[in-house]
């Protein structure tokens, strides 16, 4: 199971406050390389998550997994940034791109070799990814507009995943709690799931 996971370095959660609390990203970073998760998202918005650029470039640089720089973009060059940065792929907010700009982002991103992962979190916007012909889309089992505060659960992925392109790779995000929550993702048909708060908390013992 532990190659379906994809952990997130998130500094500071606006809901459980500080979650690194004193551990170094970069060992941490190493030590799940070597357990096999399947990739590594690093959030680089600052104000309310903590996130920066320098700890993105400085776990790329760590590890050969696949990294997803996680921020609210809302320009071309964010992208670039992003590419000069390491990341492997950039997360593109259905909730807070513009209509009008998410599908040039999704375009521009792979013409740049950059994997674009389109995250929903309601029916509406499973559509708009759909209409971008989005190959990864990532569900939110939280309220990202709300800065994830909400009692999300899995149970959106559960609901929404029906109405996925049958030929998109699934991520369930954020809200997974347990080793329950995680088989529960999967078998609705998720092909991954990214865990941040949880992991940081208490280890999750699926992880370890």
């Amino acid at each position: 199971m532990i190659n379906k996971l994809i952990i997130d370095f998130k500094p500071i959660s606006p809901k459980d406050g500080d979650l690194f609390r004193g551990r170094n990203p970069i060992e941490v970073a190493k030590q799940l390389e070597k357990a096999g998760v399947l990739g590594l998202s690093v959030v680089t918005e600052s104000k309310h998550f903590g996130g920066s650029l320098e700890l993105l470039r400085s776990i790329t640089k760590a590890v050969s997994l696949p990294v997803l720089r996680k921020d609210f973009i809302t320009s071309e060059d964010d992208l670039y940034e992003t590419l000069d940065c390491g990341a492997k792929g950039i997360l593109l907010i259905c909730a807070t791109v513009p209509h009008d700009k998410i599908s040039a982002f999704h375009e521009k991103s792979l013409s740049l070799g950059l994997h674009p992962l389109v995250e929903v979190c309601s029916a509406e916007e499973m559509k708009i990814a759909k209409d971008i012909n989005a190959k990864i889309i990532g569900i939110n089992n939280k309220n990202i507009t709300a800065l994830e505060k909400d009692s999300g659960t899995v149970e959106r992925t559960v609901e929404l995943i029906r109405l996925a392109p049958k030929d998109a790779f699934i991520i369930s995000e954020s809200g997974i709690t347990c080793d329950d929550d995680v088989k529960k993702a999967l078998n609705a048909g998720a092909n991954a799931v990214l865990v941040g708060t949880a992991f940081w908390n208490d280890g999750l013992t699926f992880i370890v």
